[in-house]
């Protein structure tokens, strides 16, 4: 899930004509081109993570019991990974004390960290970033969401090398650092070229990209230039075609509430009706409280339409009208 709106993606495989991303310069193929589309093979993949949300109890903090309970259930469901502090996580809004919490709870809880639980970084300075990477990585993490510094607004390549750079160097035994392309909350874009340079600068730690971009033209220059790295869609209304072309999986919004709905797209490529409609819809809307709307309406526990500032809760109209949409999607096969 991402946060900027653009006409739903259409479902056939067409061969693109000979382009170039204006932001990065990387030509893709024509149709006809040596480089035809083909998937990865399936053991490679990264499959579905859950982006998830964040519980809160009344008084605010965050809500373990549900929050444990809830990554359970998209585990149950079908993801092979839960990322806890994104931006469907309200990590922006999480103090370090309250992701001690959330890290500390789900170890508790007995998950396997090393293999199933991601956490997102968001800071600007390089040392808060680069603690807060370190905690999930003391806390057993599988690797981390890493996006750009966000205060100041169009740095160049050499700035954002740099700053990534440091951070990753900053944070002790550094794995599976996924770079986050989210241009329409950082306003900072990720380069193509940015993303090998420090692929070649940490070599088997930078593992992969999230592209929430939701431009076809970027994801594919990320898949032709990048396939070596997990390359993860944000955007529902891409993730099939992605996965057609090479894509890795996702880190998505949507597995909070359907994820056995979307394992046809990450397993086969294949487009589900009615899901573009759906992303459409709730972007009409703030996306994190639409998406917490959708959890509560699926579990049938309004505990989970919670939001903490400066975000809050969907009024009751909104909340049924996306009900009612999600409702009238074909049942998972």
């Amino acid at each position: 899930m991402h946060t900027t709106t653009r006409p739903a993606d259409g479902a056939a495989i067409t061969a693109a004509a000979a382009r170039s991303d204006a932001r990065a310069g990387t030509a893709i193929p024509a149709a006809g081109a040596s480089s035809a589309p083909a998937m990865r093979p399936a053991a490679d993949r990264f499959g579905l993570g859950v982006a998830s949300i964040t519980p809160f109890a009344a008084d605010g903090s965050v809500d373990l019991p549900r929050l444990v309970a809830h990554a359970r259930r998209c585990l149950d469901e079908g993801c092979t990974s839960v990322t806890l502090f994104g931006t469907t996580g309200e990590g922006a809004s999480l103090g370090f004390r309250e992701r001690a919490r959330m890290l500390d709870g789900m170890v508790a809880a007995g998950f396997d960290m090393r293999a199933q639980v991601l956490g997102g970084v968001a800071a600007s300075a390089i040392e808060d970033a680069a603690a807060q990477a370190r905690h999930i990585y003391a806390a057993g993490g599988r690797g981390i969401l890493l996006a750009p510094p966000f205060y100041f607004k169009g740095p160049d390549d050499e700035g954002l090398y740099a700053w990534f750079s440091r951070v990753i160097e900053a944070s002790g035994d550094a794995r599976g650092v996924i770079l986050y392309h989210l241009p329409s909350l950082t306003c900072v874009p990720l380069s193509v070229d940015l993303i090998g340079r420090l692929k070649r600068a940490f070599p088997g730690v930078v593992v992969g990209v999230k592209d929430s971009g939701g431009v076809w033209d970027y994801t594919a220059a990320l898949l032709e230039a990048h396939r070596d790295l997990h390359i993860l869609v944000g955007d529902e209304r891409l993730l099939a075609r992605a996965v057609r072309h090479g894509g890795s999986g996702a880190i998505n919004g949507f597995s909070n509430f359907c994820a056995a709905r979307l394992a046809p797209m990450v397993e086969r490529g294949e487009d589900i009706p009615g899901l573009g409609a759906l992303v459409d819809l709730l972007l009409a809307h703030p996306v994190t409280p639409a998406i917490k709307a959708l959890v509560a309406h699926v579990t049938g526990d309004d505990g989970y339409a919670r939001a903490t500032p400066p975000l809050v809760a969907l009024p009751a109209a909104a909340r049924a009208t996306l009900a009612a949409a999600f409702d009238a999607l074909p049942a998972p096969r």
